[in-house]
């Protein structure tokens, strides 16, 4: 493999205009992160009487010091969806969740964060820990939650809430069947459809004095039957762990909970059972990572040539293009990532019936050597007019899908830039079920444009005028064109988006070399493990 020769000028206008649109888009999405930190701090005081740790304090002690933290989903129910008002809206949904080490082993963490609200449920609360799940399962990683939840929001109680949040429980279940430690740490309430969480664990440790769990709490279940008992007494740790059985380990407070959690995955030896080889040598790429920022324009119009977005993230800044003269607005080529080989797909155009079809061949040859492939999006589509329906754009865009939908290795999506229309599918957009989505502040998704779906109403509404010979109301039209662009480019944009949950996070676009590399480690280590599945789960005793 060459290193890719760059055309890009650093100190030229445009770049350093895409560089500062970039940084502040950036700097927008991480200033709303910060939100639900400042919120959940504010819970300081009181968590200190109480002798607790705060949800990121106890997040810190369990992870390894110094190891990687790849937090996930950290703008899910943010403006329009828990909270209408801009100003106010805290995203996050109250849950912070990511990929760490404990004790050397690769986890997936879950944390109610009970600083936000008591860490009462949000509307897409329950969707976000689903998809950590999943994503535990896909990958083979134990699954250790830190649960302190005032559970369900009644006074904005939503039935679809419940019958989603069942999936949590479902998914608790099929974690421990397939072989995949549940490790739960109770901090506080664990009340009414929570109290499964620590049920449907294979380890619970439970914290004296502040862990309660129960199916109904004093209030609802002197409502309920009119008997009267108080918390402890219904639901504390000492009684689930001397009556119950649903505490495994009784802890005298939060830091030495979250040190007994430590000592449980330490026990499991979990690396034994993980057969993957060693990573090749690599080097840093000869092109700046830090320089993505300035290559990518925020204007999906404008043009810009992908393999320079490749040329730093790749190793070495060095790439075999498979098939370049051939489909040339699709890129296809081999490389590696910290070392880890990698197939890259990504567009300089739209999807044409070449560049579908050499796509589809790429996959392939992916997946017969056990190869994982990288999408780069930044499409506005697959190509459309009477020369590619001749041409056979469905039938070759149908391959390509064929293709990426029964494809075994893993796949990994990055949002950089325009996904409209079937490009979206066509690049393994979050319905083909990539292992990780992930997507930079400037990214757009939609069925298409603003403009064109104003301007094919137009069109449409033009039309049928003309069919039933009556005028059309020019005034009106133009209104509702506005409204139908300004809709669209509201829904499009990757802050809407990625709160919404359509992505795994929004990425800074100079980090995405170190992004891929650690959700590249993740598949890698997971497919080569081992595990030991049972029938039914681990049932509690």
């Amino acid at each position: 493999m060459r290193a890719f020769e760059s055309t890009v000028d650093a100190s030229a206008e445009s770049f350093r205009a895409n560089r500062a649109a970039m940084i502040d888009l950036t700097q927008t999405v991480r200033a709303l992160e910060q939100r639900a930190v400042q919120a959940s701090e504010k819970s300081a005081l009181r968590f200190a009487k109480r002798g607790q740790l705060l949800p990121r304090e106890r997040l810190a002690r369990l992870l390894d010091r110094g190891a990687p933290f790849l937090e996930l989903m950290g703008l899910a129910g943010y403006c329009g969806i828990e909270n209408p008002d801009p100003a106010s809206s805290v995203p996050g949904s109250a849950v912070i969740a990511g990929i760490g080490f404990v004790c050397g082993a690769r986890v997936m963490v879950v944390v109610n964060d009970s600083g936000i609200n008591a860490g009462a449920m949000q509307h897409l609360t329950g969707r976000k820990v689903m998809r950590c799940q999943e994503i535990a399962l896909e990958n083979r990683l134990p699954f250790i939650q830190l649960v302190e939840s005032a559970g369900a929001n009644l006074r904005s109680y939503r039935v679809e809430r419940f019958i989603i949040g069942g999936g949590m429980f479902r998914n608790l279940a099929r974690l421990s069947a397939a072989g995949l430690p549940v490790i739960a740490v109770v901090h506080g309430s664990s009340t009414a459809g929570g109290a499964y969480l620590p049920g449907l664990s294979d380890y619970v440790v439970m914290v004296r004095g502040r862990a309660l769990a129960f199916l109904a709490g004093p209030p609802l279940l002197k409502a309920a039957t009119g008997e009267i008992s108080n918390e402890e007494e219904l639901g504390g740790a000492d009684m689930h762990a001397t009556v119950s059985g649903l505490a495994d380990f009784v802890a005298a407070s939060d830091a030495e909970a979250i040190g007994m959690a430590r000592d449980i995955v330490s026990g499991l030896d979990w690396n034994r059972a993980s057969a993957a080889g060693a990573t090749r040598a690599h080097a840093a790429p000869c092109h700046d990572p830090d320089e993505i920022a300035g290559v990518m324009p925020l204007d999906s119009r404008k043009p810009v040539d992908m393999r320079e977005v490749i040329a730093r993230i790749a190793d070495a800044s060095a790439f075999d293009e498979f098939r370049p003269a051939y489909g040339r607005a699709t890129v296809c080529a081999t490389g590696f990532i910290e070392g880890h080989a990698t197939g890259f797909i990504t567009n300089n155009g739209p999807l044409d019936p070449q560049g579908a079809t050499k796509a589809a061949q790429f996959i392939q040859l992916c997946d017969q050597a056990g190869t994982p492939i990288v999408y780069l999006q930044n499409t506005t589509g697959f190509i459309v007019g009477r020369a590619s329906e001749e041409a056979g754009m469905i039938k070759h865009g149908s391959k390509m899908i064929q293709a990426l939908t029964n494809a075994r290795v893993a796949q990994i999506t990055v949002m950089c830039g325009a996904s409209y229309g079937a490009g979206n599918y066509g690049m393994c957009g979050r319905a083909f079920g990539p292992r990780f989505v992930f997507s930079w502040p400037n990214a757009k998704s939609a069925v298409m444009g603003g403009e064109q779906a104003a301007t094919t109403m137009a069109i449409v509404a033009e039309a049928g005028a003309k069919r039933r010979g009556k005028p059309l109301d020019a005034e009106a039209l133009e209104n509702e064109k506005r409204a139908i662009v300004e809709n669209f480019e509201w829904q499009s944009g990757a802050i809407h988006t990625s709160s919404l949950l359509l992505d795994d996070g929004l990425i800074d676009p100079r980090d995405t070399r170190t992004v891929l590399a650690l959700a590249l480690a993740t598949c890698r280590e997971g497919d080569a493990r081992t595990v030991r599945p049972v029938q039914y789960g681990v049932a509690r005793f």
